[in-house]
């Protein structure tokens, strides 16, 4: 065989993998045994990679194999295709497991400082191949970023029109109050309590702004809201714990932001909340893995904080 075949026929990963044991072991026996098939398999698939390129790649002797020049020439191009097959395969392998790589979760800050302490250490040991990069922000960017590709999933307060909703958890408000006030520790208020108070809520584009006025809106009530408005819930508390008025706040947050002793709640007979849950793209191929992602996160969350689990189940 002499001269470079102009085939349409390409070299076969079985055919490179035979050069290559034959090669490294000088010996049909010994390469068959290597690759894990027959040594007539092995010799009919060098025989047909040699018969595809037109090149004739090793000398065929009775004791021993040597590589022709072409052959030699060719010998590290050959392992070079057979490496890139398998770390394509790897690969591969990874990017069909959403669980397992990098994943960009968004997460509204009303929930994010108040599940990451929790999370971020289960989710470590559930899917220890799973990286995380997480993006706070308001839910109409964090929208957008989920309609750009920017992230690819994202905890939200529901519900959310255009997207997937996977819900998790309930989780009700509580009326957050300076210490020493004369509601604080009260477990049997009505949500009329607020028709006297003045109710401090964050600035526009907070879905708990939006919440916290729904619920009010529901009962009928009418507090005070055009006071001090701010840009995050630890300044709105803040305020409150400096007597500037009360506000809603959500349940998985009340532990920490009283552990200071400057704040104090008092809890609802019928109490307002909402419903968290994770949402993705419609068209991502992935909703079984986001499920279970949602499901395992329900579990971390609701083993240590004041929630009522919802998650659908990914049986």
């Amino acid at each position: 065989m002499i001269g470079m075949s102009n085939h349409a026929v390409q070299p076969t990963r079985s055919g490179l993998r035979a050069f290559v044991a034959v090669a490294e072991h000088r010996r049909f026996h010994a390469a068959a045994a290597a690759v894990g098939v027959s040594q007539p398999s092995l010799s009919q698939a060098l025989a047909a990679l040699e018969t595809t390129i037109g090149l004739q790649l090793v000398e065929r002797h009775r004791r021993q194999i040597m590589l022709t020049p072409d052959g030699a020439q060719l010998l590290p191009l050959a392992q070079a295709a057979l490496d890139a097959y398998d770390d394509f395969c790897t690969a591969a392998a990874g990017c069909g497991d959403p669980l397992a790589g990098r994943l960009h979760l968004g997460m509204i800050p009303t929930v994010a400082p108040y599940v990451l302490p929790v999370v971020l250490p289960g989710l470590a040991e559930r899917y220890p191949d799973l990286t995380l990069t997480l993006v706070e922000d308001q839910t109409a960017r964090l929208l957008n970023a989920l309609r750009d590709g920017r992230i690819d999933t994202a905890l939200l307060a529901l519900p959310v029109p255009g997207v997937v909703e996977i819900p998790m958890y309930d989780e009700d408000f509580v009326l957050a109050l300076p210490a020493g006030h004369h509601l604080s520790g009260r477990t049997d208020l009505s949500l009329s309590v607020l028709d006297d108070l003045p109710l401090l809520l964050l600035a526009e584009g907070h879905c708990l702004r939006d919440q916290a006025l729904a619920a009010c809106q529901q009962a009928d009530v009418h507090p005070i809201t055009d006071s001090t408005r701010a840009t995050s819930l630890p300044t709105v508390l803040r305020c409150v714990a400096g007597n500037l008025g009360v506000t809603l706040l959500p349940a998985t947050a009340a532990a920490s932001e009283t552990a200071t002793g400057a704040l104090t709640t008092a809890a609802f007979t019928d109490p307002p909340g909402r419903r968290i849950g994770l949402v993705h793209r419609p068209q991502t191929g992935r909703d079984a893995a986001y499920r279970a992602l949602a499901a395992t996160m329900t579990d971390i969350i609701a083993a240590t904080g004041p929630v009522h689990s919802v998650v659908e189940s990914t049986d």
